[in-house]
C-alpha cells in the first residue's frame, strides 16, 4: 500500500532534523532515516501500529521510533502519515490531514 507523507508530517521531519542538526548533522540524518524507513513497515503491515490513545478512531494508529511517535491514518487506497511528534509532546485535540 502507498504511504503518503502529509505536508504537516514533512514539516515535523524538517523541524526534527534542524533541531538535532544543531548538535550533529550525522545524528540528524540518522534519525530522519530511521523515521522515514518505518513507512516501509506500515506500507506492508498497516495494522502493525497501535491505536492512538488520545484519539477514539480505529483508523488512526501509531508506531514508535524512539523518542518519536509516527501518527498515521489508514485509508482504503493509501496510508497518510499525519504527524511525527516527540513522545513527551502532547498531541492536539484533533488531528487533520
Amino acid at each position: 500500500m502507498k504511504v503518503h507523507w502529509t505536508d504537516s508530517a514533512i514539516v515535523h521531519l524538517v523541524n526534527i532534523y534542524e533541531y538535532i542538526a544543531h548538535d550533529s548533522l550525522v545524528y540528524a540524518k540518522r534519525m530522519i532515516d530511521r523515521i522515514t524507513k518505518r513507512s516501509k513497515q506500515i506500507a506492508g503491515f498497516r495494522m502493525s501500529g497501535h491505536k492512538v490513545p488520545e484519539y477514539e478512531a480505529d483508523d488512526i494508529r501509531e508506531i514508535i521510533e524512539k523518542p518519536y511517535r509516527i501518527i498515521y491514518r489508514i485509508k482504503s487506497d493509501q496510508i497518510d502519515v499525519l504527524a511525527v511528534v516527540h513522545g513527551a509532546q502532547l498531541l492536539p485535540e484533533k488531528i487533520e490531514n
